[in-house]
């Protein structure tokens, strides 16, 4: 797979262009996952064309529309901000991305819980970066985090999860024989899916079942809708539980009685939280490689990121 292309808050790559003329440089991003994905970086209050330094912004009045304000002097750049935005939106969108990051608490760039400030002067925790916001209206399906949330383990495995699910399913909505891939693209995410979301992959094995009913075209944007939003939820520990004993049951015949309860005790312990998702879905794959059928192998489930992320060792 070609390296996925990425959005990305300028700053957090090393970009000197904080309002201080400094940068909030994360190495994960930068680094780690930096090796596996191509970044666009972008940041709104330099490209809008406020500079580096610049007085510091904030937010203001109602949460979900807020002023955008310069802090010392008030004055109100909403306007400038959101044509710009708009604009940048639209130029974003022929960029084919399937993720974005975005800078935590920024006035322009913070996905949520950014400060607003009321009548008083008062805070609150409430609201949206203006750019982050116009983003995520035009793009709600586009995998998006921010910086600081993906400190969280779990939330890093599922973004991490989605970008590298959205780029596949980009793929074969750019390709030829769009029908015909998609039915395939469903039946190696059967798996990742029923860990996400057992009701959306209910409604898309119906949608697959009538893809020769269907335009290509509707047929591809239906499932990518449904698609996007299932990888969205988050997994569960007994999602995952199921899946893992699914999977098991595929090639248990094949199987004598101490590795069918070696499996069965290393799935249990899973689901107790004593051992990390890794240790049952590596022991599994082996066996999927030595006992199950050819179409376990394909299932991405299994492999649905790069090991080298070690996104699955967490409790």
């Amino acid at each position: 797979m070609e390296k996925i292309r990425i959005g990305i808050s300028s700053c957090l790559l090393g970009n000197e262009v904080r309002w201080d003329g400094g940068h909030a440089l994360d190495r994960f991003m930068a680094r780690t996952i930096g090796g596996f994905v191509d970044y666009l970086p972008v940041c709104p209050e330099v490209e809008c064309g406020f500079g580096t330094p610049r007085d510091t912004f904030r937010l203001v009045g109602d949460p979900r529309r807020p002023r955008l304000e310069i802090t010392r002097t008030g004055a109100d750049h909403t306007a400038r901000m959101e044509t710009w935005a708009r604009r940048r939106v639209e130029e974003l969108g022929r960029e084919k991305l399937c993720g974005f990051i975005f800078k935590s608490s920024s006035p322009s760039c913070g996905m949520e819980c950014v400060k607003v400030y009321g009548a008083r002067g008062v805070p609150r925790k409430a609201g949206e970066g203006i750019f982050a916001r116009i983003f995520m209206e035009c793009f709600p399906l586009t995998p998006v985090e921010e910086e600081g949330r993906l400190y969280d383990p779990a939330l890093r495995e599922n973004f991490i999860e989605r970008i590298f699910a959205c780029k596949r399913y980009s793929d074969i909505r750019e390709g030829t024989g769009k029908a015909k891939r998609l039915v395939d693209f469903h039946a190696e995410h059967r798996l990742q899916l029923m860990a996400h979301s057992p009701k959306r992959l209910k409604e898309m094995d119906g949608l697959v079942a009538r893809a020769k009913q269907i335009p290509a075209p509707g047929l591809v944007e239906g499932y990518g809708r449904l698609f996007m939003e299932a990888m969205a939820i988050k997994p569960t520990a007994a999602r995952h539980e199921n899946v893992l004993t699914h999977i098991l049951g595929l090639f248990q015949r094949d199987l004598d009685g101490v590795e069918k309860r070696e499996l069965l005790d290393v799935i249990r312990s899973y689901r107790k939280g004593l051992i990390p998702l890794v240790v049952p879905v590596t022991l599994l794959a082996h066996y999927a490689r030595t006992h199950g059928p050819p179409c376990l192998e394909e299932q991405t489930y299994l492999n649905p990121h790069p090991a080298e992320l070690r996104l699955r060792y967490h409790l």
